[in-house]
């Protein structure tokens, strides 16, 4: 078993020396929950690509952990760096999708609200809604022992979303129906850096309004295989398949 990550707001000026007081909620659940004893190993970062391992000191009352760091790992940015644009799912299958994303190695998440979405984010709930994205790529990039967590941005217009895609050195929008032209991703010219943005519908599909406008600013339509997958699942397997294309997991 590799050694349990807790998140901590900053790890600057941590080095030989150092220790680490991890408090608050992840205190809580390395101590109350984990139960972690002096002398175990455990993994401490600040989800933006600095990491600290090392072995508790001490644990006292419920959410006071102390490590001694003794390596500095650090978490390269990637390249090419890989961006989903999620439409917005109905139910908690916009979490799961947040959740996969992130256990398999996607570097920055998009909520989109599409036209075809059942669900919209307004108000509070839409707050609400991001906020539970994010804690769950936080909570997923611990459980992947990530030491840097995908980014999830405020939720985006059609219009946001196409200017993305027009800025990307590969814009791709996921697409099954082969009468739009849509091409396998299996074979499509990826950069060998930069930025790669990826269009994941509704499951109503993307509208063609939204198609047309897509591919003016510069994304193809592309396919992934034989099977239909949910909105949930797809950005999962295509960033899955980007990885391995591009050498980020070789």
């Amino acid at each position: 078993m590799t050694a349990p990550v807790f998140v901590v707001d900053s790890l600057e000026g941590v080095g030989p020396g150092s220790i680490i007081d991890v408090e608050g909620p992840e205190g809580r659940h390395a101590v109350s929950v984990r139960r972690l004893q002096p002398g175990e190993d455990v993994v401490i970062t600040d989800g933006r690509g600095r990491g600290a391992a090392g072995v508790v000191l001490s644990a006292s009352g419920k959410d006071h952990l102390v490590v001694e760091p003794f390596e500095f790992p650090v978490e390269p940015e990637p390249s090419p760096r890989i961006t989903v644009v999620q439409a917005l799912p109905k139910g908690d299958r916009g979490e799961l999708a947040v959740e996969t994303m992130t256990e398999t190695g996607v570097d920055a998440i998009v909520p989109w609200s599409a036209a075809r979405c059942i669900t919209q984010w307004k108000g509070d709930r839409g707050l609400k809604a991001l906020a539970k994205w994010r804690a769950t790529a936080r909570e997923a990039g611990k459980q992947s022992r990530r030491l840097r967590f995908p980014e999830v941005a405020d939720a985006a217009t059609t219009k946001q979303v196409a200017a993305l895609l027009a800025e990307a050195d590969f814009a791709a929008v996921l697409h099954e129906e082969r009468d739009y032209g849509s091409e396998p991703l299996a074979t499509a010219e990826l950069p060998a850096e930069g930025e790669i943005v990826l269009v994941v519908g509704p499951e109503g599909g993307v509208s063609p309004e939204e198609l047309a406008l897509f591919e003016e600013a510069g994304a193809k339509a592309y396919r992934l295989g034989r099977s239909v997958l949910r909105t949930s699942t797809a950005g999962t397997a295509a960033t899955a398949l980007l990885l391995g294309r591009t050498g980020r997991w070789s």
